[in-house]
């Protein structure tokens, strides 16, 4: 896999400000939409041998698969609320339709296993804070390992206040061993207010990658490997970001490796307690 960042508009296609499918992404399983619905507009999609989850971004919609209609909790934008999801299984059809208008992301995985169809609301979605002092961050578990069910996908929001670190100490999951499951994954950035940005970080200990890069809102990291974080917020701009994962394991689970050189810095920050501002949003 030669480029792993995309900045805003390069990773598109027609209708869709964001298409990543497996193969243009160069591994097997995660993959990422995102597009624009108008008020009143539609749009008909097929998950063939992925599993999808579909959330707004900003806006609420209305999903209808297999003869069941869901309507999914929205919100103003990713740092004004919470949203809830709809899971459609593989081999479906599905239409998304809004009534407010906004944007919408579809989260896949190559799957095996069918699922039925269901949805969840936002007061569901449990909402963590994880991490301590400046490397405190939000974690909106909508579908991570343990909620809900699925086949391969795993998704999770991450919202780091302005000023802050996230993705703190780095990590990996890039291996099969008895404490780490092979996940790929997806970074999709979103940035609050007028010309803010972050930073994000992906390294090998082989030198392969070594990415310390400037993110804004729109764009997108792949990482196939390696060590990624930490992330950091601009002051004055919180910043999100929308985490997709699969990988080969029969059993879905998410299982990491920190990079030890950053474990002690991260123990003395934990006796000072989490951001007192987290969480950012909240359901209502």
């Amino acid at each position: 896999m030669d480029q792993l960042f995309y900045p805003a508009g390069t990773l598109g296609s027609p209708g869709f400000s964001l298409d990543i499918e497996p193969e243009l992404a160069g591994w097997q399983y995660c993959g990422l939409k995102v597009f624009e619905l108008p008020r009143d507009g539609s749009r008909e999609m097929a998950t063939g041998s992925a599993e999808a989850a579909v959330i707004p971004l900003a806006g609420s919609c209305v999903v209808e698969t297999e003869g069941k209609r869901f309507e999914v909790d929205g919100r103003d934008d990713v740092f004004s609320g919470i949203a809830g999801f709809a899971y459609v299984p593989i081999d479906s059809t599905f239409r998304v339709s809004s009534t407010t208008g906004g944007e919408v992301a579809v989260c896949t995985a190559e799957a095996t296993r069918r699922i039925d169809p269901y949805v969840v609301p936002s007061k569901a979605v449990a909402v963590e804070v994880r991490g301590a002092a400046t490397a405190s961050r939000q974690v909106n578990n909508f579908l991570n390992a343990v909620s809900w069910e699925a086949d391969k996908l795993i998704a999770v929001e991450v919202i780091t206040p302005e000023g802050g670190w996230s993705s703190y100490p780095a990590h990996k999951h890039d291996e099969m061993t008895d404490t780490e499951v092979e996940l790929e994954e997806i970074y999709y950035f979103k940035i609050a207010g007028n010309h803010g940005a972050g930073f994000f970080t992906c390294y090998t200990m082989d030198g392969d990658i070594g990415d310390t890069i400037t993110v804004r809102d729109g764009d997108t990291y792949l990482i196939p490997r390696g060590f990624h974080g930490p992330a950091a917020a601009y002051p004055g701009h919180h910043m999100y970001y929308l985490n997709v994962m699969a990988g080969p394991s029969l059993e879905r689970r998410w299982s990491i490796t920190n990079d030890p050189r950053q474990e002690p810095a991260m123990a003395s920050l934990e006796t000072q307690g989490p951001d007192p501002r987290l969480p950012l949003t909240r359901a209502d």
